[in-house]
């Protein structure tokens, strides 16, 4: 059986859609405007007057000219803040809603009485309850800039978060703010200096009245794998062959909560890592210094479980440091994959589970 399609009927010329267009014209101008809108607004176009009743032509130029008043600004909408039927979805509390990464530059006090200006990525929350629409987000950058050009300390993040919580009429807040912070470090051995570069996150949380304060770190060393450095070491002594064991780039993201008055500077956490795992990567390198830091890491030699293990043991020792966590990512040179560990000490950073893209974050991209 043979099928025959229907012969495709070719496109209208140039002269037939003229004379359809005019025929469309002839039609709008005897048709009434409600008629034109019902079969398409767009034919309005095609009208001398360009316009119909319920098709209005609206001004396409920006009016410069234009200033608000009260009585205007009165009478904008404002669905964001509406009541609570225009919700969507169930009516549940949000534990945090707000902005994340508005920049801008802030100043810094220094352990060594010095003042920094950083650009800092700020995230500000607060919580909302279940029977309200949403927040009115700008209000949250607007409470920050009240304070933007104060040096920033616990206590002036602490006046911030308040203000958030007063100006949008909610009970809990969160406020962090992450920043890369230089700090000079000197070689091992020719004595030369550089700037090594902190990522660093201070967080402040409001919850039922009370407030905690938390500061991360992300501390980038050196992992020599102790089971390739014994195994080289064996390739040399029973049969004379040279091996080098392998070592990496690796992160450990330190998480922890200040309890005590006493301030916890920058550099104090950054020493107290360094003191924990002595092989961070080096700034400025001269021969003398790379044998050096060859030595260094054969005498640290550590598998990411050590890693954290010895975090964990200065974080202990530190009276001003309550609860905290360490996630530690050694990017094997060995593997095609990753050694990862993580510890906690105590419940505030206790989890059954696991951002599934939380290691990938330990990458130092700076």
């Amino acid at each position: 059986m043979n099928v025959h399609p229907s012969e495709m009927k070719p496109a209208p010329d140039r002269d037939e859609a003229k004379e359809a267009l005019a025929l469309l014209r002839s039609w709008a101008r005897a048709a009434s405007p409600e008629e034109v809108a019902d079969l398409d607004p767009a034919i309005a176009r095609l009208l001398p007057s360009g316009e119909v009743a319920n098709y209005p032509l609206l001004a396409r130029e920006y009016p410069e000219s234009f200033a608000t008043s009260a009585a205007y600004l009165a009478s904008l909408p404002d669905l964001q803040n509406g009541p609570a039927s225009l919700i969507r979805g169930t009516r549940q509390q949000l534990q945090h809603v707000g902005i994340s990464n508005f920049r801008l530059p802030i100043r810094y006090h220094t352990r060594e009485n010095g003042d920094l200006t950083l650009e800092t990525s700020v995230t500000g929350t607060v919580s909302l309850d279940a029977g309200k629409k949403g927040i009115n987000m700008s209000r949250i950058m607007r409470s920050f800039y009240k304070h933007a050009e104060k040096t920033f300390s616990a206590d002036v993040m602490e006046a911030a978060l308040s203000d958030y919580i007063t100006d949008l009429d909610s009970v809990d807040a969160r406020l962090q703010m992450r920043l890369s912070y230089p700090a000079r470090v000197r070689s091992l051995r020719s004595g030369l200096e550089g700037y090594q570069y902190y990522d660093i996150a201070m967080e402040l949380v409001k919850n039922a009245g009370v407030t905690r304060k938390f500061m991360h770190l992300d501390y980038v060393y050196s992992s020599t794998c102790p089971c390739s450095l014994e195994l080289s070491e064996h390739a040399r002594s029973a049969r004379g062959q040279l091996a080098t064991p392998h070592s990496q780039r690796s992160v450990a993201r330190i998480s922890v909560e200040l309890v005590e008055d006493d301030c916890l500077w920058f550099e104090d956490l950054i020493e107290l890592a360094r003191r924990a795992v002595p092989t961070e990567t080096q700034v400025m390198v001269k021969r003398e210094d790379e044998q050096a830091f060859a030595e260094l890491n054969a005498a640290n030699p550590i598998f990411v479980e050590d890693a954290a293990r010895l975090f964990c043991e200065q974080l202990l020792a530190d009276p001003r440091i309550g609860d905290f966590r360490v996630v530690a990512s050694h990017q094997e040179s060995l593997h095609s994959h990753d050694a990862v560990s993580v510890l906690t000490e105590g419940e505030t950073f206790a989890a059954q589970s696991l951002d599934p893209r939380l290691f990938q974050t330990l990458i130092h991209g700076r």
